[in-house]
């Protein structure tokens, strides 16, 4: 019987976990959590996502039972694989207590076996061969396969042509998406080259797309991307629609939403008229569909619904994104064109996009980190449906304060600019702590691919 035991860097450190060896399977080391022996991806960093493998031998020698040995192989690790203080190079048969550690500060592994029917040299103890490299054609992979020097030192088709072997891998990765979209939105970009209206639409949705993107990413769970777009739309439509005019009736009107004259009132104003507002008018998407998931699986709510945190605050950014968008194209930069005309029309236009590009790369630290913040809220009390009223409540005012306090801020003399950055900064660090806090909470963390990025 064999198993492997991860250990601390020193051999006496106790042990983390036990992996029992079935005869019948091979076992990957690595990052990639579909890994038979999965490691910490975020404690080690220089593990390849498939570092070593360990392999049952078949061998003909009279008096061993398939399984009785083990191979361990490097596939080509980043960092290599050592075994006992030495790089292996290739395929080595293993015997008990070797030390297996994968990269030179990587994780460490104790191989361990007993009952073994015989002790058979290691290919690495023969005179005048190569360490690690002649195999006795005795020990043969369940494959058949005799790793030799010839074959270590050949040039394989898949590392010559790198595409032919890693091609699904970049595409798991989700690396061709990005380059594809900005491919796209540069060739569209030329194509409207003189038309400053599709000029700017199209730069603030590839902008808004790349700073939701990296939100995506820290994120980590797959949601359908057609539910995520769908809910930047329907908070453009809200905004649009008879529903706005009735936020604006309640929220300015009713309550005092009106801007005023004087410096105290115009923070009273801008909370009930811009952060509440905005942020509830944001929201109404999410709490829809938190109801509509009432009663579905958790399957239907992990893919189009709200089942915790995550969803929360993944719907709650795709929301603040559509709300940008459209904030952004049409209101702010025509409104700085307009304002900018007597200056020339390429003076006005140029100043439009210029706060076109700062307001949409600086989402992230505004409407994306509000609407997160109570996307997360919302989240956290279908999770955790105790005390939900109080949850969705505080989560509300938080996001409105901050909301309030950036749009304040801005015009004080002097100070304004240090205070929007001050204020930035906090914001996108309590988005930040809010998904690292979701992704410890999430009942599917085990699927989370933020811990496999890079």
């Amino acid at each position: 019987m064999a198993s492997l035991r991860q250990i601390g860097k020193e051999d006496g450190d106790s042990a983390q976990s036990v992996y029992r060896l079935v005869q019948s399977q091979s076992f990957i080391l690595g990052r990639d959590l579909d890994c038979q022996i999965p490691v910490d991806p975020l404690l080690y960093t220089a593990v390849s996502r498939r570092h070593a493998e360990i392999r049952p031998v078949t061998t003909t020698a009279g008096n061993l039972e398939p399984g009785s040995l083990w191979w361990v192989c490097d596939l080509n690790s980043s960092n290599g694989t050592f075994v006992n203080g030495q790089r292996l190079v290739g395929c080595q048969v293993l015997r008990d207590g070797d030390r297996i550690v994968l990269g030179q500060q990587g994780p460490a592994f104790r191989f361990e076996q007993t009952n073994q029917a015989i002790d058979i040299p290691n290919p690495r103890d023969i005179p005048d061969a190569p360490p690690l490299l002649q195999i006795p054609a005795r020990f043969q992979t369940a494959a058949n396969d005799v790793v030799t020097s010839a074959d270590v030192d050949r040039v394989t088709l898949t590392q010559l042509l790198p595409i032919f072997s890693t091609g699904l891998e970049i595409r798991r990765k989700a690396y061709i998406l990005p380059a594809l979209v900005t491919i796209v939105a540069v060739v569209a970009l030329f194509f409207v080259v003189g038309n400053p209206p599709w000029f700017n639409g199209i730069l603030a949705t590839y902008l808004g797309l790349a700073a939701y993107y990296r939100i995506y990413q820290l994120c980590g769970k797959k949601k359908a991307w057609w539910v995520l777009v769908l809910m930047g739309g329907v908070t453009i439509g809200l905004i649009q629609s008879p529903v706005f005019v009735l936020f604006t009736t309640v929220f300015r009107q009713i309550l005092p939403g009106q801007v005023s004259s004087t410096a105290s009132m115009s923070l009273i104003n801008m909370f009930f008229g811009a952060g509440l507002m905005e942020e509830l008018l944001k929201a109404l998407p999410l709490f829809v569909l938190a109801f509509v998931g009432l009663g579905r699986s958790d399957r239907w709510r992990d893919r189009y619904g709200i089942r915790e945190p995550l969803d929360g605050i993944l719907l709650g950014t795709a929301s603040a994104m559509g709300f940008t968008l459209l904030e952004t194209v049409g209101q702010y930069v025509p409104g700085i064109i307009l304002s900018a005309s007597t200056y020339g029309a390429d003076a006005s236009q140029a100043q439009g996009l210029q706060i076109l590009i700062a307001r949409l790369l600086g989402s992230v630290a505004g409407h994306m980190a509000y609407s997160g913040y109570f996307g997360y809220a919302i989240g956290l009390a279908v999770l955790k449906p105790r005390g939900a009223a109080l949850t969705i409540l505080v989560g509300w005012l938080t996001a409105s304060i901050l909301h309030t306090m950036w749009n304040s801020v801005g015009g004080l003399p002097l100070v304004g600019p240090f205070a929007l950055a001050t204020i930035g900064l906090f914001s996108y660090a309590l988005l930040g702590a809010a998904i690292l806090k979701a992704r410890s909470l999430s009942p599917s963390r085990e699927k989370n691919f933020a811990t496999r990025l890079g």
